[in-house]
């Protein structure tokens, strides 16, 4: 800071003490050991961080970079360097099981091919979980505009009380 202010005067507007800015201005143009540390590890960070295609976390990264006992460090850089790693998915739907012994049902026209609206419509029926129990859902889709023709909802009641 030089200009027509005093240093003892910015200091004190704002609430800093004269010793820790010398001690920062010292910082920033000499850096220690550690503050030299990290930003090699930034860089190797960053690396490795696109290598592993933005899938790891702190604690793979540092099991990757060979400082497994540093995660903290590890995650403070990451954060640092607003490197966050993609979630992976908690809940997958399951929508049918493909793993049984019955068999596929044929395809009963595989060799028409359709050339005009309401010639051809499909139905499929799904199963939606909500708060007040399951909902199923039919719909009737026309094969040619790919537009749902109709649908129809209806709550299963259970009959076990």
């Amino acid at each position: 800071m030089s200009g027509p202010h005093k240093v003892a005067w910015l200091c004190e507007a704002l609430l800093v003490s004269r010793s820790g800015y010398y001690a920062w201005q010292q910082r920033q143009r000499q850096p220690g050991p550690r503050a030299k540390e990290n930003t090699r590890l930034r860089q190797r960070l960053r690396e490795e961080f696109v290598r592993q295609r933005q899938a790891y976390g702190s604690p793979r990264l540092a099991r990757a970079l060979g400082c497994p006992g540093q995660r903290n460090r590890i995650a403070r850089l990451m954060r640092q360097e607003r490197l966050f790693a993609r979630q992976r998915s908690k809940y997958r739907v399951a929508t049918t099981d493909s793993r049984h012994a019955s068999p596929i049902a044929p395809n009963r026209l595989p060799t028409v091919v359709v050339q005009r609206p309401d010639q051809v419509w499909v139905t499929d029926a799904t199963g939606v979980l909500t708060g007040q129990g399951w909902l199923y859902v039919v719909a009737l889709l026309d094969v040619c505009t790919r537009r749902i023709v109709g649908w129809a909802t209806t709550r299963f009641i259970s009959s076990k009380n």
